[in-house]
């Protein structure tokens, strides 16, 4: 059914973690603010994935602080975030009161919409997420992780969906972390979820195998309702397809988006410039397009931080091997979905055979995590090899792995008394104790330094 296509806007969030591993500062954000709430998208992601860690550990700024700032110079545009289910923002499981209270807070702070996943579609790794966040009223997307594998089929992804639609979530989000998703596959599968669900239709990709401007063509005609892109200058690549790309193409059609591609190219102008700023982080993989992501499957966002790792390490002549190995270790692991934190997961592994030379002769610590069921029921079942190599005797947890988990949000604010401020540090330092420990221990100092000196902080 023909309709307007609504556009969400990556640039602040997404775009960004792709290309630049994340490192865009608030400061250069905030002066293009107003341009972009004048746009008139259906909503800016501004928040989570990995920019709520990047922006402690690297920048040396409150995530929190980020977000009412941009709130409050973008008062009229719906912000959206990616809330990992039970993994929050962070890389295991944490206890239902912290997925609470954070979900709370960010609503409180300014989101509007959350859009929740989980690595292995385990949708019991979502509940908490999503009850939390539709409690607070805000408008809650539960996600699908899109990929490719014996196991994985249209009805799979359909399944996925009905169960979300049954929690109660009010849009439905095609997740294709990877860039793998063809052009008839997005049509078939967004059809047939289409067909059985009466929810709006988001649909993300990436255009690392230059696949995702003829995916986003064949899901619009397919039904889809919303798609992400970015503003061209932190586009295509390992990011989004271009903004101005889908604007200019639906123009005059039935899906006409209706944005004006004058303001996009004054804001484009400005990110061309901010881009520029970042080039350190920049890597040759956001230049070509690398048809390999459909055997490797690795994501964008952690691809430019995978090659920013092994460049510290003076291994990045070794990424090829790296990537041609992490197939291998996906296979052995039930075949997950390759999205954080399985493709930390995945890829770590496969670093380590590369380097150490034979496979699994090192397993790190999340490798053996993620086999005794602690990150949720993969879609097929782990190797017996590995899971007699990593666990030896003992069997695999069948329980939802929150359920073993204490409250820890109380604890948390014991162990921060003495350096958090506020509720939200309470909850940063909760996510990431040793990283929020080291910021605040900063920030409080930086700030003493300033009174010395007669300055505001």
């Amino acid at each position: 059914m023909a309709g307007k296509i609504q556009i969400m806007e990556t640039v602040l969030r997404d775009a960004h973690q792709c290309l630049v591993a994340t490192r865009m500062r608030t400061e250069d954000m905030l002066p293009i603010a107003a341009r972009l709430d004048d746009i008139g998208y259906w909503s800016l992601e501004t928040w989570g994935g990995a920019t709520f860690d990047a922006s402690l550990r690297y920048l040396k700024e409150c995530p929190w602080e980020r977000l009412r700032k941009l709130r409050a110079a973008m008062p009229k545009t719906r912000f959206q975030m990616l809330l990992r289910g039970q993994n929050v923002v962070g890389y295991r499981n944490y206890p239902d009161d912290i997925v609470q209270a954070f979900v709370s807070r960010a609503a409180a702070n300014g989101i509007d919409v959350f859009r929740i996943f989980d690595a292995m579609n385990d949708i019991r790794n979502m509940k908490t997420a999503i009850e939390a966040a539709l409690k607070t009223g805000k408008l809650v997307e539960g996600s699908v992780c899109y990929t490719v594998s014996p196991v994985h089929s249209a009805d799979y992804f359909l399944h996925v969906a009905e169960k979300l639609a049954d929690m109660g979530v009010q849009l439905i989000c095609l997740k294709d972390m990877g860039g793998m998703l063809t052009p008839y596959a997005a049509y078939e599968i967004i059809k047939k979820i289409k067909s059985r669900i009466p929810l709006p239709l988001h649909l993300h990709s990436h255009c690392t195998a230059g696949l995702a401007p003829m995916s986003y063509m064949m899901a619009i005609e397919a039904g889809a309702d919303i798609i992400d892109t970015a503003i061209a200058p932190f586009s295509q690549g390992t990011s989004q397809p271009a903004t101005e790309q889908f604007v200019a193409a639906l123009k005059g059609t039935p899906y006409d988006t209706g944005l004006d591609l004058a303001k996009l190219s004054e804001i484009a102008e400005y990110f061309y410039s901010v881009r520029r700023n970042y080039a350190e982080f920049e890597s040759p993989v956001n230049n070509q397009i690398k048809t390999d992501v459909l055997t490797s499957q690795i994501p964008g966002g952690m691809l430019s931080n995978l090659v920013a790792q092994l460049r510290q390490q003076k291994s990045e002549d070794k990424l090829e091997a790296v990537l041609a190995e992490m197939p291998h270790v996906r296979k052995d692991l039930g075949y997950p979905p390759l999205v954080t934190p399985t493709s930390q997961i995945v890829g770590s592994q496969a670093a380590l055979n590369v380097m150490t030379g034979k496979r699994y002769s090192v397993v790190a610590m999340e490798t053996r995590n993620y086999v005794m069921g602690l990150y949720g029921e993969p879609p097929a079942p782990v190797s017996e090899e590995m899971k007699k190599k990593v666990l030896g005797k003992k069997e695999p947890i069948t329980c939802r792995p929150a359920d073993l988990l204490e409250p820890g949000l109380d604890q948390a604010r014991k162990e921060a008394a003495s350096f958090a401020s506020s509720e939200e540090d309470v909850i940063t330092y909760a996510l990431f104790p040793e990283i929020a420990k080291d910021y605040f221990l900063w920030r409080n100092g930086r700030g003493e330094q300033q009174q010395a000196m007669g300055l505001s902080q």
